[in-house]
């Protein structure tokens, strides 16, 4: 088996995780975000911190990447609340749609932030998924907008974060960053988290759980599928969470997204392939 062939299988892995993580966030019914967020993180810790004590290494990695690992676990945190926030009053296919404008802003942030050059046919691809989310936002004075639209922002901060960890790229090892940012984001949420309380059915305790379990398959298959192979070649694959959701949304959820968001689905899809294909010829301008 090629490592390509193992980066796609570790994606589609990931993606898989992602959207099951989004499912049980919304199966878990109506409790507080912060309570939702909450576990999500607490279980991710525990996941993290066991590979960590095996591997021997820092659990707060390394001084030097004390600011980096702050500013990223700051992001993610903002970028996990929207989210979830999000996936709460949406349909669960067109909040996670949303979500995954986050490669688009990272290319922006890059450029911005680090100086990284914006070839024509990635800001052709910005400017059509742009276009493409509008037709899942719809624009009105209605508040399906102001979450679809607080749904874009969480993609930004995800974005940011990812830009972070570009910075970081070698220096610190994936299951340290996963453990800074999810000890880090239980922290940061307890107070909120004893003061919001509501109490669980032990269905939900069992949802959260396990929204926090597929959460972290999430992180570390999306981590080691691209130590197997370079993004260019497989990140077209992590698209598959919209499929995965969808289905999980359509069949057990009964949310059936309109014709203006499939139409959106597909502009947001069109883009990312495009760049896909394009990125795959990286002498092309």
């Amino acid at each position: 088996m090629s490592n390509t062939t193992k980066g796609i299988i570790a994606l589609l892995i990931s993606s898989l995780g992602f959207s099951l993580m989004a499912f049980f966030v919304k199966y878990s019914g109506d409790l507080p975000t912060v309570q939702k967020t909450f576990f999500r993180n607490f279980i991710s810790m525990g996941i993290a911190l066991a590979f960590v004590i095996y591997y021997k290494e820092k659990l707060f990695g390394h001084k030097e990447n004390q600011g980096l690992l702050l500013l990223r676990s700051t992001l993610g945190l903002a970028g996990v609340l929207l989210n979830f926030y999000v996936i709460d009053r949406m349909v669960l296919s067109d909040a996670e749609i949303l979500n995954k404008m986050s490669p688009f802003f990272t290319i922006l942030l890059c450029a911005i932030f680090l100086k990284e050059y914006i070839r024509r046919y990635q800001m052709s691809s910005i400017i059509i998924a742009l276009a493409g989310a509008v037709f899942i936002i719809k624009p009105s004075m209605s508040s399906d907008t102001i979450y679809a639209l607080l749904g874009l922002l969480g993609a930004l901060m995800a974005a940011g974060a990812y830009t972070v960890l570009r910075v970081l790229g070698s220096r610190e090892r994936f299951y340290t960053v996963v453990f800074y940012f999810s000890a880090f984001s239980t922290v940061a949420l307890l107070p909120f988290f004893i003061y919001q309380y509501e109490p669980m059915t032990f269905d939900q305790w069992i949802m959260l759980i396990l929204a926090g379990i597929f959460a972290a398959f999430g992180q570390f298959g999306l981590t080691i599928a691209y130590s197997f192979a370079p993004a260019r070649e497989i990140s077209i694959f992590f698209y598959s969470t919209i499929i995965f959701t969808a289905l999980l949304s359509i069949f057990i959820l009964g949310e059936v997204p309109d014709a203006l968001s499939f139409i959106g689905y597909f502009i947001i899809f069109g883009a990312s392939y495009y760049m896909y294909m394009k990125n795959r010829r990286p002498k092309e301008a």
